[in-house]
């Protein structure tokens, strides 16, 4: 099945994943390292015209906010685990000779009373300086990395960001932007969520939060419940409950033109399943458009595999497995929520996010959206 992009997608920056020339300039390079949760992830690029090639990249599940429910701490294991992960960045960052470089945390180590400590522990064992985020700057890279997948039909826009230790929503209106110029008012939001967007036609953001229920403390939550139907059901009610404060939560919505772009490692794994990949492709994912009937099959299929059979499931993975339904049932409560049946699926996120941000600034990408 070939994936369906929004009409008018890919008009501007994004993310490239063929590899650049062999030995490019390090004075050309660019990193963004992303520490959640749950995952340690990184990519090296270099700018190319009005995108970006990866050069190098590294992914790993560190299960850093592994207990931190329990204990209000980063556990002396999972700090370990995510060092040995870092180091293998800084050898990555040093062999391509990359100066120019964003490596941030967040939520784990914004709620854990050790986190500061932590951050200070890598500098001393690796030499890499974390920064510890804020949620509105997470979610404002989230949203500008999904900008190419903003259909110029859309009006209204929901982007969810499924963490490991929180998710964000930010409802943007651009409903008074040119259809055309509607994609890149949302990579104008680089600069602030209230920042003065010039002689442009800007992208309102009508409200974000950032809920402090991601796969990995949401399943810990939850994690005394046996029955797994129960549990998943639990879960998507008690993260609903959690958006009471969101400002379009209880406000009607125009069914036309509006659109929701998921980005997460949830939102990519159940678009694989719908795919009946047997690799992940990531050609075939980022864009995507699944219908709500799609993700509830796939969902349905989970809770009929159990965990057992969801850990043998080489789309899920042992890794995964345990994150999958927590994440799930986020993904559920959203899509029963919102009026739109239909789901548009990013491959892409924070990382993406810090690397189009820094570039923009170093005035790098042609046809930047200024």
């Amino acid at each position: 099945m070939t994936p369906m992009r929004p009409h008018g997608a890919g008009a501007f920056p994004k993310a490239v994943d063929t590899p650049a020339p062999n030995s490019p300039d390090p004075a050309q390079l660019y990193a963004a390292l992303d520490l959640g949760t749950n995952s340690c992830r990184m990519l090296i690029a270099q700018p190319k015209g009005s995108q970006f090639h990866v050069v190098d990249s590294f992914s790993k599940s560190v299960q850093l906010g592994q207990g931190l429910e329990g204990t209000g701490k980063l556990s002396r294991a999972s700090m370990q685990r995510t060092i040995q992960a870092i180091r293998i960045c800084k050898q990555k960052l040093d062999r391509h000779g990359v100066t120019r470089m964003r490596l941030v945390a967040t939520e784990a180590c914004r709620r854990a009373r050790n986190g500061a400590n932590f951050v200070s522990q890598v500098r001393r064992e690796t030499g890499l300086q974390l920064e510890i985020i804020k949620p509105e700057e997470e979610a404002r890279l989230a949203v500008i990395s999904c900008a190419p997948l903003v259909s110029t039909k859309t009006e209204q826009l929901l982007v969810v960001d499924i963490g490991g230790g929180s998710t964000e929503l930010v409802w943007i209106d651009i409903s008074h932007v040119p259809a055309r110029e509607r994609p890149r008012a949302i990579m104008r939001l680089h600069a602030g969520f209230k920042a003065d967007p010039g002689p442009f036609a800007a992208a309102k953001v009508v409200d974000w939060i950032s809920v402090p229920l991601g796969v990995a403390t949401l399943r810990d939550q939850f994690a005394d419940v046996d029955d797994d139907a129960a549990r998943f059901a639990l879960m998507s009610w008690f993260f609903e409950e959690n958006l009471s404060d969101f400002a379009p939560y209880e406000s009607e919505q125009a069914r036309e033109g509006f659109q929701i772009v998921g980005t997460s490692g949830t939102v990519t794994t159940v678009a694989a399943s719908h795919l009946g990949l047997k690799r992940y492709d990531r050609t075939k994912v980022d864009g995507l458009r699944m219908t709500t009937d799609q993700i509830d099959t796939v969902i349905r299929r989970y809770l009929a595999m159990g965990p057992v059979g969801r850990r043998q499931d080489p789309r899920i993975g042992r890794d995964r497995q345990a994150l999958i339904m927590s994440g799930s049932a986020i993904l559920q409560a959203l899509m029963r929520l919102w009026p739109t049946d239909r789901l548009s699926v990013a491959d892409r996120g924070l990382r993406e996010g810090l690397l189009y941000a820094q570039m923009s600034a170093d005035g790098v990408l042609e046809d930047a959206p200024y």
